[in-house]
């Protein structure tokens, strides 16, 4: 068997313990390590939320890095078109790019519409006990569709844009978010409060 079959395989692979732990850098924060995770349709303002919460969070003197899809596609996953495939693949180096910096002791923001339940609940067993914070940002299509941002609402019905969440893809919402925003009426300064409300009450702050 060759090198990089070898490689491929892990068994020349060895996980190098660090000798400062995730508890000593999250300590050095004052905070507590979480990834959270925004989910929704396209044009249901997950990014715009996570964008407010950051900005918040840093006012609050806590250290944080926001994710978002169409950044990370610009550079660590800009190989990957929108098949289901290469739709999971993006996803599955989100969470491991997420997993380091949680070990860094940082409260990670993550914006993907992520559509599938399957890869979302996989990202959560890769973490410890409660460092998995899904966000639903639950916006009914026609909410969505009206804000379309981008234009791409527009352009998946008139069919030049296949495969699109929402419109000819499927979209599987969570079954048990751990925040679940439904209003829209609700505006983002309240939705974010919310949020803090959340990550104060359970310690994270």
């Amino acid at each position: 068997m060759g090198v990089q079959a070898l490689l491929k395989s892990n068994s020349l692979l060895q996980w190098h313990p660090h000798s400062v732990s995730k508890a000593e850098r999250a300590g050095l924060k004052s905070q507590r390590p979480c990834l959270l995770w925004f989910t929704g349709l396209s044009g249901s303002g997950k990014s715009t939320l996570a964008n407010r919460l950051e900005r918040r969070l840093w006012e609050m003197g806590k250290h944080t890095y926001l994710l978002d899809g169409d950044n990370i596609r610009h550079g660590l996953n800009r190989d990957l078109g929108f098949s289901d495939v290469d739709r999971r693949e993006n996803i599955r180096r989100i969470g491991e790019v997420a997993k380091l910096f949680i070990d860094s002791g940082l409260i990670v923001l993550a914006a993907f519409i992520s559509p599938f339940r399957q890869e979302r609940e996989q990202i959560r067993t890769q973490l410890d006990e409660g460092e998995f914070i899904e966000i639903f940002v639950d916006m009914p299509l026609p909410v969505c569709e009206a804000r379309d941002p981008k234009g791409l609402y527009r352009k998946a019905r008139r069919g030049e844009l296949r495969g699109f969440t929402g419109i000819d893809a499927p979209y599987e919402a969570p079954d048990a978010p751990e925040i679940h925003l439904s209003d829209p009426a609700a505006d983002e300064a309240e939705q974010t409060e919310m949020i803090l409300r959340y990550l104060k009450d359970n310690g994270y702050l």
